[in-house]
């Protein structure tokens, strides 16, 4: 497929999808006289729980601008492992979200370029963790915020009003609850499903800044007090080494978890604020007010604020296999720029300049600051997955944090102290190996 330039139009509503030579030229939209794109067109989704209710609204509505367009949706539910198996096979839909798993330098592998960092930056935001060389291969489908949803009648309950400045704060806060409320597990870690523990690493930044994750590539020992990367995960150890977390983590379950939120039975879970709206439905369905379920910013300060990492939910890309790119492609940006399915979500709009969602109000009221990950240096788009990967610890998975929530409940030899140690070694090892 060649190269294609994308033009803003003067309204919102408008993106002017302009081809190149494979596709004659044509333009995205479409009046019905078959000169615009058509055929069929396969999507794959990780929202299992809306696939046939609000997915099906959106076809809808963008047949009436493509109305030769099919849009048939394939629902994952383990998302990333799967689709992540099914990249090398080359069959994995012609419109998808791309997994986490996917290094920097893999993207033209996969997936079709959008545009260079330079044009769709100007329209955008959130695009820097899947470009490389200057291309852009995928597109947010919305802006998150990271922290942790709480349950606020069960911590106000707890006598606990505003969010934790300290790790122990926290500790101490989740300690009050299963005080106050024995019935209730304070903090659920959602280790069946696994994906949800990755969240975790999504709050790099909210210490070190913009530059966390550059940083990352300079340190030999990441996982030692003082360190990022070792009050993220220092924090999920002590939660559950002290029991505060579900009895059995083997039995947890994601879509269950948002019920146990919205009823009380669960006091909080680390998230981006893309799930807010998922358990406030749980709440409202089980005759509860939406406004029950909260959003806090994790519990530390920098400079004596609070900080939210805020970057992309998953990426939608158009897959270099698809035999629809035109189609595709008018999908694609239809989705981001009319479907209202930010806000839907209570996202950040991926547009450049658009507006933060209410359920960030206490962002606001605790004058929690955001932080954006600045990019790689050139050159270095790939340098800490190189790192990790050599070191074989998934920084960005959920392996390594089962492992040690194993250690921390008791399940598996050792402590923190061997645990963190062991991390660190194959670290700067691998550091040495990569870096010279």
């Amino acid at each position: 497929m060649a190269k294609r330039r994308i033009l803003a139009a003067s309204t919102a509503a408008a993106v002017v999808l302009v081809l190149g030579a494979c596709s004659g030229g044509s333009t995205g939209g479409d009046d019905g006289d078959g000169d615009g794109p058509s055929g069929t067109i396969t999507v794959l989704t990780n929202r299992t729980d809306i696939v046939d209710t609000v997915l099906q609204d959106y076809v809808t509505e963008f047949q009436k601008t493509y109305p030769d367009v099919d849009v048939e949706f394939e629902a994952v539910t383990d998302y990333e492992g799967d689709v992540s198996i099914r990249l090398n096979s080359g069959d994995y839909g012609d419109v998808l979200l791309i997994p986490n798993t996917v290094d920097a330098d893999q993207l033209s592998t996969f997936f079709e370029p959008l545009g260079t960092v330079d044009e769709l930056g100007e329209e955008y935001r959130f695009i820097h963790d899947k470009a490389y060389e200057g291309q852009v291969y995928g597109l947010a489908t919305f802006g998150t915020a990271m922290g942790y949803v709480l349950n606020k009648p069960v911590w106000e309950k707890a006598g606990i009003t505003e969010p934790p400045a300290t790790p122990e704060e926290f500790l101490d806060a989740l300690k009050a609850i299963k005080d106050s409320s024995p019935d209730t597990v304070p903090y659920y870690t959602n280790y069946a499903d696994g994906w949800p523990l990755t969240q975790w690493q999504s709050n790099q930044g909210s210490i070190d800044g913009p530059e966390a994750v550059n940083l990352r590539t300079e340190q030999d020992a990441p996982w030692t007090e003082g360190e990022e990367q070792y009050a993220i995960d220092s924090l999920l150890f002590d939660v559950v080494e002290a029991g505060l977390s579900e009895p059995d983590p083997t039995t947890t379950n994601w879509e269950e978890s948002k019920n146990l939120v919205g009823t009380g039975q669960v006091a909080s879970m680390v998230l981006g604020s893309w799930a807010v709206t998922q358990m406030q439905d749980a709440a409202e369905a089980a005759g509860n007010p939406r406004e029950d379920i909260g959003f806090w910013p994790m519990p530390w300060q920098t400079d004596g604020a609070f900080h939210s990492t805020v970057g992309a939910d998953y990426k939608l890309a158009i897959s270099k296999h698809s035999e629809n790119k035109e189609a595709a492609e008018a999908w694609l940006y239809w989705f981001l720029d009319e479907s209202g399915f930010a806000a839907s979500q209570g996202g950040l709009a991926p547009q450049v300049g658009g507006e933060s969602p209410e359920i960030l109000a206490d962002f606001e009221t605790f004058g929690v600051e955001e932080v954006e990950i600045a990019p790689a240096p050139e050159g270095e788009e790939n340098l800490l997955a190189d790192i990790y990967n050599a070191a074989e610890i998934d920084l960005n998975g959920d392996q390594f944090r089962r492992q040690y929530i194993d250690v921390a409940r008791g399940a598996a030899d050792g402590d923190k102290a061997s645990f963190f140690a062991d991390l660190n070694d194959r670290w700067a090892t691998a550091r040495a190996e990569v870096v010279g």
